[in-house]
């Protein structure tokens, strides 16, 4: 049966961004495993979070607390409130006011089922066609950023995203991307703005500084600005530089803690002013009644315990913080000198982003060459989500030149795969001329 799908259904029922190339990586790992011929992969591409034991240990510890206590069958045989399970909202509340001096009450926060949904429910109650027919905007002021923010409004015309300035170091293989206030517009059409601090794919952290810039530009035509913190302090804490949460009457701080090690129990944390989060909660109530509980009963006792920010702090954070190290020292050692390619500052997140500059050819024909080699990226075009308008016609071969490293893999796998990397890209660029920059 093929049913006829409306103009939603037809948007929804098709993949986007990573999630279309996940598709391509499992097919080819799956038939590596069918073949008894087939290639063992070193895959670099998952965006699942390490099972550290310590991590893991945390949540057996909290779940055995849960099932010895009268509260279990409170949490999971009755239906709950809506805006989340009262004793998570109360943990939140509290450890926010202590850690950073806010005047939180339970009214300015919501539980939804993932950081995922809480962007679905803004950008199709923020963005999209107003009552009067106007397109509100929902704006990324710093491309790349996460490809899921593409596919999560019914309005894919609403994204527009504005291209970086890029800042270029005395090291010729390093870089960073800094928002680009002479482009970035945000006014009466905008519904609202995202981005992610630290940055999944590239793991930037843009300045407090420049946090505070596109605040204060949204702050005059009422628009709030939604923080993407899923891989920021106070967990899970990926963040290997100082960064500093920001608060305030515009912004909607949302926080994920799939990578504190719950990924599989989808919870998805949002904090901001109490009419935006009712907003929220109304359109949560009418898509799914309320978010799985037993998640946020297990999650409140790790953060009330403070055991969650420790390990988030003290395990967490080393951990991939010195795989990057790995990657950079690997990439130094193995990597042509001669090639112009670019690590971007490794600043948090789990994910590193290389740039090859002037690759002579798109970021899919070079992901599908390093498969030969029994290695996996992520090409990174699909990380540009609503860059087309912003860029008026203009061809920017930056989006095919990218790509997104995962930092999951085992050390020894890490540094076998970048030697792989490496002699691919010395043969790449050593069989075809590179045309200097433009």
């Amino acid at each position: 049966m093929t049913p006829a799908l409306t103009q939603f259904g037809d948007r929804m029922s098709h993949l986007t961004g990573v999630r279309a190339i996940m598709k391509d990586i499992i097919e080819t790992l799956n038939s590596s495993k069918a073949s008894n011929q087939g290639m063992e992969f070193i895959n670099l591409s998952a965006g699942n979070p390490v099972i550290l034991p310590e991590v893991e240990q945390l949540w057996r510890d909290c779940t055995a607390d849960l099932l010895a206590s009268d509260e279990y069958g409170e949490v999971v045989c009755r239906y709950g409130a809506s805006q989340g399970y009262e004793p998570f909202i109360e943990a939140i509340r509290d450890d926010f006011n202590q850690r950073y001096g806010l005047s939180l009450t339970s009214r300015n926060i919501l539980i939804t089922p993932g950081s995922q949904n809480l962007y679905f429910l803004a950008a199709n109650a923020l963005g999209g066609y107003s009552a009067s027919g106007q397109l509100k905007d929902i704006v990324l002021p710093l491309s790349p950023d996460y490809t899921g923010y593409g596919g999560v409004t019914l309005y894919p015309e609403a994204v527009k995203a504005y291209r970086p300035f890029i800042e270029l170091s005395d090291d010729p293989h390093s870089f960073k991307y800094r928002p680009d206030f002479n482009q970035l517009q945000i006014n009466d059409n905008t519904g609202f703005v995202l981005f992610s601090r630290p940055c999944n794919p590239t793991g930037n952290v843009i300045t407090d500084d420049e946090v505070q810039g596109i605040v204060d530009l949204a702050a005059p035509y009422n628009v709030p600005v939604f923080i993407d913190s899923a891989y920021a302090p106070p967990f899970p804490a990926l963040n290997f530089t100082d960064m500093t949460p920001v608060f305030g009457p515009n912004i909607v701080h949302c926080i994920s803690l799939s990578k504190a090690g719950l990924p599989g129990e989808r919870v998805g944390i949002a904090i901001g002013d109490e009419k935006i989060i009712q907003i929220l909660e109304a359109f949560q109530t009418n898509l799914c009644i309320h978010s799985s509980r037993y998640g946020q009963a297990i999650a409140a006792r790790a953060i009330r315990s403070g055991a969650l920010a420790d390990i988030a702090k003290n395990v967490i954070r080393p951990h991939y913080r010195n795989k990057f190290a790995v990657l950079e020292e690997t990439l130094t050692q193995h990597m042509p000198n001669a090639a112009p390619w670019r690590l971007h500052k490794g600043e948090g997140a789990i994910f590193a982003w290389l740039w090859f500059d002037n690759l002579p050819m798109t970021d899919w024909e070079f992901y599908n060459e390093l498969k030969r080699y029994g290695v996996i990226i992520v090409p990174g075009s699909p990380f540009f989500p609503g860059l087309k308008e912003s860029l008026k016609g203009e061809d920017w071969p930056h989006m095919r030149q990218c790509f997104r490293i995962s930092l999951t893999a085992t050390e020894d796998q890490l540094i076998t795969a970048l030697k792989h990397l490496a002699t691919l890209t010395d043969k790449v660029y050593s069989s075809k001329p590179v045309m200097a920059a433009v």
